[in-house]
């Protein structure tokens, strides 16, 4: 999905748009699908998705009864559907197109067939925010995995998938494939340690490397980070501006203001309890993408391309005995898989603002120490993407490029440098 800002000067101001995307390079995309007979199956204990004519309000039942009584009701906008017409959609794709890396743009584009788009509250700023001289300040952050996998079903030859995170693994990767011109130091573990010293760690990793993965915006409007992910670095510059922009928000001195913010963000991170909800989600993943292939394979009834190709390895009978599972069996594993993937892609987007005697009490607040402010805030998760069935196969293909190429640079290293092992085999804390 796309998120596309509506302008502010309009009756929709403080509204966003999600629009459908359409992978370029899968030839099978069935526009205005709702579900194939094998994900009606999967999601037959959800009548409400099953039933939807059309993909695109699928998408906005998943928020409504898969997501929200995941992550809470309080932290997930299930928006409303509003008529598109197809004139709209391709002026959207030419404006946004100017604001994406090329890779992305190839990767995918708006579904021009679409007939309904999601309508959400701009969860970058307070209801009504932009319309009075009330500042506030958001973050946009994609935390990622914040755990280790541990299922059983991860072969020996993929053994560095315990104690190195994907997110590291995958940023090797990018930058080969020079989809990022600098390695993130972002560590997912120290942000979800619930330590602050490891939460101010990893958020000065994405404040210095922000990519697609941190953004910061004041009353609505984008001042760090890029809306196409290819902001690889906050330059000097960037960050003055960052600082000089945070006078109205925060009470400190010149040089502090942005480390200050960043603690907001760790107090209200703590206090709300987003992110242990989100790794509840997260954690539903326990067969891991090795496991929750096979299972993908016993539900649409086809040979299982991945043990043909491994064939009888030490894993054979683990793998073997994950085909003789029974379909329910098999039905929860890969819905389990689903959701957790959809969480370990989506962003959380905190705003605030200084609380005053007019601030509107049904709004969360935050003490920020350093400074003796009160903030109100509030805490949503978005991105939260209904993940096709047959993407299962892609999920398996992306993850064994990921470790495969991660071990071999980390061979490699070790026979130049055997120092450099202990850099590449361990998450650092």
């Amino acid at each position: 999905m796309q998120s596309y800002k509506l302008d502010r000067n309009s009756r929709w101001a403080g509204k966003v748009l999600r629009i459908q995307k359409v992978p370029e390079k899968e030839s099978n995309f069935i526009h205005g699908s709702a579900f194939s007979a094998n994900e009606r199956l999967l999601w037959k204990d959800h009548k409400e998705l099953v039933l939807s004519p059309t993909r695109d309000m699928a998408a906005q039942l998943y928020l409504e009864h898969v997501m929200s009584p995941l992550l809470g009701s309080k932290h997930v906008d299930a928006g409303i559907q509003v008529l598109v017409s197809q004139e709209f959609l391709e002026a959207v794709e030419e404006n946004i197109n100017g604001r994406r890396p090329v890779w992305r743009i190839n990767a995918a584009k708006v579904n021009r067939d679409c007939k309904h788009a999601l309508l959400l509250s701009d969860h970058s700023c307070f209801p009504r925010g932009i319309m009075n001289d009330e500042p506030c300040i958001s973050i946009e952050i994609k935390p990622k995995c914040g755990f280790l996998p541990s299922s059983r079903y991860i072969a020996k030859r993929n053994a560095i998938k315990r104690s190195i995170t994907r997110f590291k693994m995958h940023q090797a990767l990018k930058f080969h494939d020079k989809e990022v011109s600098k390695i993130s130091d972002y560590d997912p573990l120290d942000l979800f340690s619930g330590s602050k010293d490891r939460m101010y760690k990893a958020l000065k990793a994405l404040y210095d490397t922000p990519q697609n993965n941190f953004r910061v915006f004041m009353d609505g409007s984008l001042i760090l980070g890029d809306l196409g992910g290819s902001a690889d670095s906050t330059t000097r510059v960037i960050g003055e501006n960052l600082e000089d922009v945070l006078k109205s928000i925060i009470q400190a001195d010149d040089g502090l203001r942005t480390r200050r913010f960043l603690e907001l963000i760790i107090e209200a991170v703590r206090k709300s309890g987003v992110l242990d909800r989100l790794l509840d989600v997260q954690k539903l993943d326990t067969y891991n993408i090795e496991g929750a292939i096979h299972a993908y394979y016993n539900i649409v009834s086809r040979p299982c391309i991945v043990c043909k190709e491994l064939g009888e390895d030490g894993w054979f009978h683990k793998r073997n005995s994950l085909h003789s599972l029974s379909l329910e069996e098999s039905l929860k594993i890969v819905k389990d898989f689903l959701i957790s993937a959809t969480v370990k892609d989506c962003s959380l987007m905190i705003c605030f603002r200084p609380r005053g005697a007019a601030s509107d009490s049904s709004f969360s607040s935050v003490h920020l120490e350093s400074t003796g402010q009160f903030f109100d805030y509030k805490a949503f998760f978005i991105d939260l993407d209904l993940k096709p069935l047959d993407k299962m196969e892609h999920y398996y293909k992306l993850d064994q490029k990921i470790v495969r190429w991660y071990t071999q640079i980390a061979r490699d290293e070790c026979s130049d440098k055997r120092d450099g092992c202990i850099e590449l085999y361990s998450n650092t804390n």
